[in-house]
């Protein structure tokens, strides 16, 4: 055959083929037009065949990787079966999740990566999963059932085992090499390091010359600095080939604490004393009984008591109380136990501070950085009446008239005290100071 009639039977082969498509295309459309002759009374409802691309959640992409693989693991040649009619478009989802293999997404949140790659390297090591699970720190806590069910998923079944794999390829070099340094040491990796005598003083270059002598049985990732730790280790419990534990006694010769706890003689152990704690302690005992003693003292005098303004009406006179200074935030009830014309009334007025302790502190009213730490003092005479003498720097004013450092002023009901704009006002028990003035009036003609 020349070239000439191959190039013709290929055209010819060509256009049998184009002939034979557009056949079973007319074929098709005649079929679509006489289906939609048949529904003509349905109106045609327009939908678009564009696919919408959106975000997918982690579970969304977990579930549909699941899909694929099982797809194409589960393909093998088998009879050619009839197309079974589409379904709904509203129910192709809902079939697509009901048909996804649940026991493969049922661990996936707990073993990481990490802890597959650390089970993997645990096993080859030890060949005996419950030393694994007894050796190895997860990242949580696993049970024996759930590390065998992991080891053996990981062996047979091949999703998990292709998912597992693909996330430990994914991991840092760094962390690859952290968990690889957490691998357990196998038996014959004990076993040498046991010839290691307990007597001698192994160093750095003896580990390092083991690991170059014995190259396969070492772990790949084993430092000169790794294996002295476990030699430390195991000489510390004992596991070296020259050391021996001694047997515990027989009979009642073993001793436990109870037993120890009870030969001690109390009167024998020493009594440590603390000089420079009870010195301390004396101390602060004396600082607190000179505390006491001085407010016992303080009892019997004149005593002056701040209440703050709660809202609630009150009464401001009681039947010890003498006079009342009240402000805007504050009153200074100013009272005696035993009223006597014997012994005058004498408060101080000022701000407290660490150094100076006074009757009434102003700073409770408001801001008194211009008032001098005594300011003034307020005294009760025999005969009822009060007065307020100046001792601060600045000014007291009394109803609007200066009182001057040094001089002093009569207090009556209902005057207005103005102590560097801090303003007071000055209300008097008439009751009481009406006793106290019949018993200065009995007291004088005798």
């Amino acid at each position: 055959m020349d070239k000439d009639s191959q190039g013709l039977l290929d055209s010819s082969l060509m256009a049998s083929g184009t002939a034979s498509r557009s056949e079973d295309e007319e074929s098709l459309a005649g079929q679509k037009r006489a289906s939609s002759q048949a529904l003509g009374t349905i109106p045609k409802r327009r939908s678009s065949s564009r696919f919408i691309k959106r975000k997918k959640f982690d579970d969304e992409l977990v579930e549909s990787s699941l899909a694929k693989s099982s797809t194409r693991v589960s393909k093998a040649p088998s009879t050619p079966v009839p197309p079974s009619p589409a379904p709904a478009p509203g129910l192709s989802k809902r079939v697509k999740k009901s048909k996804q293999p649940l026991q493969v997404t049922k661990d996936l949140g707990r073993w990481k990566p990490a802890d597959d790659l650390l089970l993997i390297n645990a096993v080859l090591q030890t060949n005996d999963l419950t030393s694994v699970h007894l050796g190895v720190k997860f990242s949580c806590r696993f049970t024996l059932r759930e590390v065998q069910e992991r080891w053996y998923a990981l062996l047979y079944d091949p999703v998990i085992s292709k998912l597992a794999c693909q996330a430990m390829r994914q991991l840092h070099p760094e962390a690859i090499a952290a968990i690889q340094s957490k691998a357990l040491f196998s038996k014959a990796e004990e076993q040498l390091l046991s010839k290691v005598g307990s007597a001698s003083q192994p160093t750095l270059e003896t580990f390092q010359e083991l690991l170059h002598r014995h190259p396969d049985a070492f772990y790949l990732t084993r430092t000169a600095k790794a294996l002295q730790a476990h030699w430390q280790l195991m000489k510390q419990y004992y596991l070296l080939e020259d050391q021996t534990v001694q047997p515990l006694p027989k009979g009642d010769q073993v001793l436990n604490f109870s037993d120890a706890e009870d030969l001690i003689d109390d009167s024998k152990l020493k009594d440590m004393r603390d000089e420079v704690l009870e010195h301390e302690l004396t101390v602060a005992d004396r600082r607190q009984k000179r505390e006491i003693r001085q407010l016992e003292q303080e009892l019997h005098k004149w005593q002056v008591l701040v209440d703050s303004i709660t809202g609630m009406s009150s009464p401001d006179f009681d039947s010890q109380t003498l006079a009342v200074l009240r402000g805007r935030m504050v009153r200074y009830l100013m009272r005696s136990r035993e009223p006597s014309p014997a012994s005058p009334l004498q408060i101080t007025l000022g701000r407290a501070t660490k150094d100076n302790q006074i009757d009434v502190d102003l700073s409770l009213e408001g801001p008194a950085w211009k008032i001098s730490r005594k300011q003034g003092v307020i005294k009760l005479k025999n005969n009822g009446d009060f007065f307020i003498a100046n001792e601060g720097r600045r000014p007291i004013y009394i109803d609007g008239r200066p009182v001057l450092c040094g001089s002093k002023w009569r207090l009556s009901n209902n005057s207005v005290v103005e102590i560097a704009s801090l303003r007071f006002v000055f209300l008097i028990n008439q009751d009481l100071i009406a006793l106290i003035r019949a018993e200065a009036a009995k007291i004088t003609p005798q």
